[in-house]
């Protein structure tokens, strides 16, 4: 085992201990804007069919990472608002295996109107797909007791309620 000893104060370990103190990572604004630049450039590549031509990048609002109970943290994301209690989710979800990812879901009232269901969206045509079961409810899921129901999310979150 070898023991520590000290470095030089010129040395490239002092030169690269001294960056990395510096370096804070992005604050929330920076974070906010970030979130809305990933899932405005996901939505135009991925869905440019569909999403790209009824959601323009200004309509995504993004939201800073948080830490939650047990000190896991959750990174950034964007949503953007489709009205009728409808609203997209974006986040990228970031892995060690496989990098950084777009996750996309919409999340639809249900027509039971106590809570809402979320929906990963993997592909444009599974979009679509979805958006035709959804026409005949007005853009709601039809309710079932199945396990993964309307409870998973069980009101819109504050900004949307104010705006809705």
């Amino acid at each position: 085992m070898t023991s520590t000893r000290p470095y030089a104060p010129d040395s490239a370990l002092a030169v690269l201990l001294a960056l990395a103190a510096g370096i804070t990572g992005p604050d929330e604004t920076e974070q906010r804007e970030d979130a809305e630049t990933a899932a405005a450039h996901h939505v135009y590549t991925a869905y440019a069919g569909t999403l790209a031509a009824a959601v323009d990048a200004c309509d995504w609002q993004g939201y800073p990472s948080v830490t939650v109970d047990g000190g896991r943290r959750l990174e950034p994301v964007a949503v953007a608002w489709l009205d009728g209690g409808a609203w997209l989710h974006h986040t990228l979800r970031i892995t060690v295996d496989d990098g950084a990812l777009d996750a996309l879901t919409l999340v639809v009232p249900c027509t039971c109107g106590h809570g809402y269901i979320d929906i990963l969206l993997d592909t444009e045509d599974a979009l679509i797909e979805i958006l035709t079961e959804l026409a005949p409810t007005h853009g709601r899921s039809p309710h079932t007791d199945t396990p993964v129901d309307c409870h998973s999310i069980r009101t819109a979150p504050a900004l949307y309620r104010l705006t809705s």
